[in-house]
């Protein structure tokens, strides 16, 4: 059997929800942002939660949803000069006509200067117009409490999800392997602690470990 997994596309990416409502559990959270995506309005969220539980991906589904221009803030980029730049672009009014998205990646790793720069923006004293702030981090230790009180902070976690997940792997198992034997997916996602990006990196290594050679 040769298995249809096309490279380098990764399944993590090639499967990536793109739509609130298309994540597997997180039910609290997928009906909070489905009321923000149905009546946006400019505010700050903090989502927090284990690498791999969706944050990034459901931040870009709320800005694909909403058709809004997206600021995406990496990594160990969150500093005072490369909010100062976004704050600059959010001042003007939108390509889409609707809102901007400020993703901010690892929001505990920004400088303090960062955080107090963004009192001001993130209240009713400086605000930005028509931008949604999204902060993502693992944990809030490093988070003034000044900075999160400016957020709706909501909590993501695996817990209750490893039926979805189950299910999700098998579908795109038989999506992918071109009907190789299937591997034992309910070990496959408790070994990765359910974490979807996990997972679905396991999946990838037992595709290619499968019977023939992976598509170009």
């Amino acid at each position: 059997m040769q298995p249809s997994l096309a490279f380098p596309q990764s399944l993590a990416e090639k499967y990536r929800p793109r739509k609130v409502a298309d994540f597997i559990g997180l039910e609290k959270q997928r009906r909070i942002l489905a009321k923000l995506t149905a009546h946006p309005f400019a505010s700050a969220w903090l989502f927090v939660g284990a690498s791999g539980t969706g944050k990034t991906s459901l931040a870009l589904a709320i800005a694909t949803e909403l058709g809004a221009e997206v600021h995406h803030v990496g990594s160990q980029q969150c500093n005072l000069a490369t909010l100062e730049t976004v704050v600059r672009q959010c001042n003007f009014v939108p390509l889409s006509g609707g809102f901007h998205i400020v993703i901010c990646d690892e929001a505990d790793a920004m400088s303090d200067a960062a955080q107090k720069y963004l009192l001001s923006k993130l209240d009713s004293s400086e605000p930005v117009p028509n931008t949604i702030w999204i902060f993502t981090c693992n944990a809030t230790d490093r988070l003034e409490a000044r900075f999160l009180s400016r957020c709706r902070v909501l909590e993501f976690s695996s817990y209750g999800l490893n039926g979805n997940l189950v299910g999700l792997l098998r579908r795109i198992w038989q999506a992918e392997s071109n009907g190789a034997p299937e591997p034992n997916v309910d070990r496959l996602s408790r070994e990765a602690h359910n974490n979807v990006r996990e997972s679905l990196m396991r999946l990838e290594l037992e595709l290619m470990g499968a019977d023939g050679e992976v598509s170009e």
